[in-house]
């Protein structure tokens, strides 16, 4: 418990110190100087003017000095408490007010800014006056060592000042890449827009960036307006959610430079192509003190330079950057009616979401679907950069060896300022007879009817005709029939019979089914409920297992009509056996529809809700009113 007090008590006695601060400083002079951050400056120059005072009542305003022979271009305001403890005496507590002037001489000579002057509890305090050397022109370099008018000790923010204006002048090309121009109307707080370039190719990105300047407390951004990009495909690289800002000098005054917004922008033609003003309002100070500005960046113009000559005719302007070329396959060696899978990957530097790939071409004997396309787009270093996939499936037609030819993509590199090939090498693929034997989805089922159709029938064997021998023999008077032991079990065949047909009566459904007509009803009766069950699987998210569903019941319903497997058959000699079975051309339209859509939903997408309605109700149209 004591210790508990006694922490309390200090937290009391330095809360005392704090309240107690204004009395303290109004028994004591003000401590009221102002400095300069150099000796000598040219009539192009600025400089800074710090006005310190410490230990200043709240309500106490500064006058700045004014003279004919200085421009002031901008101020700002800081103040800060410190509370130093030394000795065990008592705790020191200072208030230290700054107000900075950025000023420019207007003439030449040995020229002097006046005092500056403060009022406080009716007494008039001035500082001495500060004298410049002024000479024409630019004089640059780093400031010399503050000049104090009460012959005090540099400002202690001077030096900070020397080493910003040391590293603008050394390295002003990394620290403020486009050298914006500070407006007079607007020095406090202005709206830049840039570029990290002004002269490309068609074709080849610009990046554009859209900066606020400012000196003073930023509370919020509202309605920000960029400009109008007429000729440009756009691309967002960056757009911050929240102001962060960082220091930038801009002729030798620091600013607070906040990101807007930054775009990849691509020109679509040539000549020069103008960008309008971005436009902004802003909201300075906090709360209720807030004040609101609206800002308008400064326009900007593109030279867009034409392709060189030399390159393909009509070269589409997305195809510039730097690109590579791939291409991948599932696997080289398959069966007979399994699907393979190729994708032709175009990834590099630029335009990604408008490049187009090479279109993936082969032999007849390969079935190639349309593709899928997919887009992966990043930035590094403000560059746009991605890949963008197109995705096949290829379904071979017939075993054998067959040869995708490689592909090429012709663009041209502004780097290197002329036309590139990216390339591909060709890929072989092995295609084996599958489980059933066929060589060909196209011809294997019509071959093996042909060889069976042309097989000889009733050749004689190379012994040629036996001679034919009668044999005669006897045999003993016959039994009667009715003494015979079939006679009375025939007799009572008929009620018999009559008995079967009341007891049995409710089996002869299962009995009928033994025979052809009762397995094909059966057959066709579980086809659709297996269509019923795949109706069911519809709205899920396996599309794959919906499609196989449907298959199946059609596959099931086929051999129930036909009375022959199908899963072997093609799609030609299905519609053979189809127009032979007395199908109309618009029920085989049907099945070849379903049975492609089911192949492709499996292997190829199939995802639209409205694709798979379509689907089921072709399917349930093909079983319905069969003859």
């Amino acid at each position: 418990m004591r210790r508990t007090g006694s922490a309390l008590g200090v937290v009391f006695a330095v809360f005392a110190l704090l309240a107690t601060a204004p009395a303290w400083a109004a028994s004591d002079d003000l401590d009221f100087y102002q400095t300069v951050d150099r000796e000598e400056v040219g009539t192009e120059d600025t400089f800074r003017l710090t006005v310190v005072v410490v230990d200043a009542p709240s309500n106490a305003q500064v006058k700045v000095p004014e003279s004919d022979d200085f421009a002031i271009l901008s101020s700002s305001r800081s103040s800060q408490r410190s509370i130093s403890l030394s000795g065990g005496g008592p705790a020191v507590i200072q208030d230290v007010t700054r107000q900075v002037l950025t000023m420019q001489a207007k003439r030449p000579g040995r020229l002097k800014i006046p005092p500056s002057e403060i009022t406080v509890r009716g007494k008039t305090y001035r500082t001495q006056p500060v004298e410049l050397t002024v000479r024409a022109g630019r004089v640059g370099g780093p400031p010399a060592s503050a000049q104090s008018g009460r012959g005090r000790q540099p400002d202690p923010f001077s030096s900070l000042q020397s080493q910003m204006q040391q590293m603008e002048e050394a390295f002003g090309d990394m620290m403020e890449p486009d050298r914006p121009t500070i407006p007079r109307g607007d020095s406090d707080l202005f709206l830049r827009a840039s570029l990290d370039r002004d002269t490309v190719y068609v074709g080849e990105q610009v990046t554009l960036s859209l900066y606020i300047y400012s000196r003073v407390d930023l509370s919020s951004v509202d309605a920000v307006t960029m400009p109008k990009l007429e000729g440009f495909w756009t691309e967002e690289v960056e757009s911050p959610t929240q102001l962060s800002g960082e220091q930038r000098v801009v002729d030798g005054i620091p600013y607070r430079a906040y990101l807007l917004r930054r775009r990849a922008i691509f020109p679509v033609k040539s000549g020069t192509l103008a960008i309008t003003p971005a436009e902004a309002d802003i909201t300075t100070g906090f709360l209720f003190a807030g004040h609101r500005v609206h800002r308008v960046s400064n326009p900007l113009k593109v030279k867009v330079k034409p392709l060189p000559p030399g390159g393909p005719k009509d070269l589409p302007n997305a195809h510039v950057g730097s690109w590579r070329l791939s291409m991948d396959v599932s696997q080289t060696q398959v069966e007979l009616g399994q699907p393979v899978t190729v994708k032709v990957t175009l990834e590099g530097v630029g335009n990604v979401k408008n490049v187009t790939p090479p279109t993936l071409k082969g032999p007849a004997a390969l079935k190639i679907y349309e593709p899928t396309t997919s887009d992966k787009v990043s930035q590094q270093r403000h560059r746009v950069q991605g890949r963008r996939v197109m995705e096949y499936l290829v379904m071979p037609q017939r075993t054998g060896s067959f040869t995708l030819p490689p592909l090429e993509f012709t663009y041209f590199d502004p780097r290197a300022r002329k036309y590139e090939v990216a390339r591909t090498d060709p890929v072989t693929l092995t295609v084996e007879a599958g489980a059933g034997g066929a060589s060909s989805l196209s011809a294997g089922t019509s071959q093996g009817s042909t060889d069976a159709a042309n097989e000889q029938k009733n050749v004689l064997t190379a012994g040629g005709l036996r001679p034919v021998r009668y044999q005669a023999k006897f045999a003993a008077p016959g039994v009667p029939v009715w003494q015979r032991g079939f006679f009375v079990p025939v007799l009572l065949a008929p009620l018999g019979l009559l008995l079967g047909v009341a007891l049995l009566g409710g089996v002869r459904g299962r009995m009928a089914l033994r025979t052809e007509a009762g397995r094909g009803r059966q057959q066709a009766k579980a086809a659709r409920k297996r269509l019923a069950d795949a109706e069911k699987l519809q709205s899920g998210s396996n599309v794959g297992a919906f499609y196989g569903e449907v298959e199946k019941a059609l596959h099931g319903f086929l051999e129930a009509r036909l009375g022959m497997p199908v899963v072997g058959l093609t799609r030609e000699a299905l519609a053979e056996r189809l127009t032979a079975s007395g199908a109309d051309a618009e029920r085989r339209g049907k099945v070849l529809f379903v049975l492609e859509a089911c192949d492709f939903g499996r292997y190829g997408g199939g995802g639209d809700p409205a694709e798979r309605q379509k689907v089921m109700d072709a399917a349930a149209a093909a079983m319905e009113g069969w003859a």
